[in-house]
């Protein structure tokens, strides 16, 4: 018999909270950063990607750009810790509660995230998820570089990769459920048999009706 498979986003979707801008904020309190102006460009080019503006390649340049001598290795140990202390505790508890139930029932469930692929697997690492999908990138001497390698998991490229995906996947399923806050997971939401739109942006919420899309409220909205 098949099952479902349930598909969700990341940031402001499972955790009340933007990882890629959480681990940004890291970075400068570790000293990793020390660019004063930093962070007032991470919130300008994630007002961008709010509103579905915002070139992911300008983004990579731009965020991993720090990053570019650092080891793998310590970036696997800072992403560890930042994960522990920041990301976590940001977890909805319906989100949290939610996961358990599929897991009870032996549900698969993907994250699927335009955040790096470190950051993705991290998380779905630490809340029990076992298939976790975000940008991949390049690497260079064991480092990261801030090129894309495949298809970046944003836009309709989560659409490519999830079906890609799904072709790797010796599992069949009878339907996709998918979760997510972000005008820029339309093309998703569109793709998928049931989504479910979890404290959405105005543009995606504006879908809702249309769609027959179910609206739901977690954490303190």
């Amino acid at each position: 018999m098949t099952q479902p498979l349930y598909v969700f986003d990341m940031d402001d979707t499972l955790i009340n909270g933007d990882c890629a801008m959480i681990w940004n904020e890291f970075l400068v309190d570790k000293g990793i950063v020390t660019d004063p102006s930093f962070l007032t460009e991470d919130k300008r080019l994630m007002a961008l990607y709010s509103r579905g503006l915002m070139d992911m390649e300008d983004y990579l340049a731009f965020s991993m750009h720090p990053l570019k001598a650092v080891a793998k290795e310590k970036i696997t140990e800072l992403t560890e810790e930042c994960v522990e202390e920041r990301i976590l505790p940001l977890l909805f508890p319906e989100a949290k509660m939610l996961i358990q139930e599929l897991k009870n029932d032996n549900i698969d469930i993907v994250i699927i995230s335009a955040s790096i692929t470190f950051l993705v697997n991290a998380v779905a690492k630490k809340i029990g998820i076992e298939h976790a999908i975000g940008i991949d990138l390049k690497e260079k001497n064991g480092c990261y570089t801030r090129h894309i390698l495949g298809t970046a998991s944003y836009r309709e490229g989560k659409v490519t990769r999830l079906t890609e995906w799904l072709g790797e996947e010796k599992n069949t399923y009878s339907d996709i459920h998918f979760y997510t806050d972000s005008i820029n997971d339309l093309p998703l939401c569109l793709y998928v048999d049931h989504t479910y739109l979890v404290n959405p942006c105005e543009p995606l919420k504006s879908y809702s009706e249309k769609n027959n899309w179910p609206v739901l409220f977690w954490g303190s909205q």
